[in-house]
């Protein structure tokens, strides 16, 4: 089993920036790719950004393409979303997911079999 815990959440006006953090603990060493993904009220789950184990591979969605940066440390099994330039839009409630190596379709959240408890981010005009 493996363990996610986000952290990094809260309040930000528009223009500013936030960092999220993704801890993994347990048998990370059976992870293929992580991934960050948000939902909206009263909207379904999206997909935003994913990295492969090496960190070799990252991948956006074209939403968040050029203000958000997926990074890892395989030292600290941690992975990090640094979003800058926020927009309103981007309030949502952010989860961390862990895929096992079976598929590679790494923007769809069936795909990714572990999850952390999400985190809060809220961006104000």
């Amino acid at each position: 089993q493996v363990h996610l815990v986000e952290s990094g959440g809260g309040s930000v006006q528009a223009g500013g920036s936030l960092r999220l953090s993704c801890a993994a603990s347990g048998r990370t060493f059976i992870i293929y790719r992580m991934g960050w993904f948000r939902q909206a009220p009263g909207k379904e789950r999206e997909f935003v950004a994913a990295i492969s184990r090496s960190g070799d591979s990252t991948y956006y969605a074209d939403s968040v393409k050029g203000r958000f940066t997926i990074s890892g440390d395989n030292a600290k099994n941690t992975v990090y979303l640094q979003m800058n330039s926020l927009k309103p839009d981007d309030t949502a409630v952010y989860y961390c997911a862990a895929a096992l190596p079976r598929d590679t379709t790494y923007y769809v959240s069936e795909k990714y079999d572990y999850w952390g408890q999400g985190t809060q981010v809220t961006v104000s005009s």
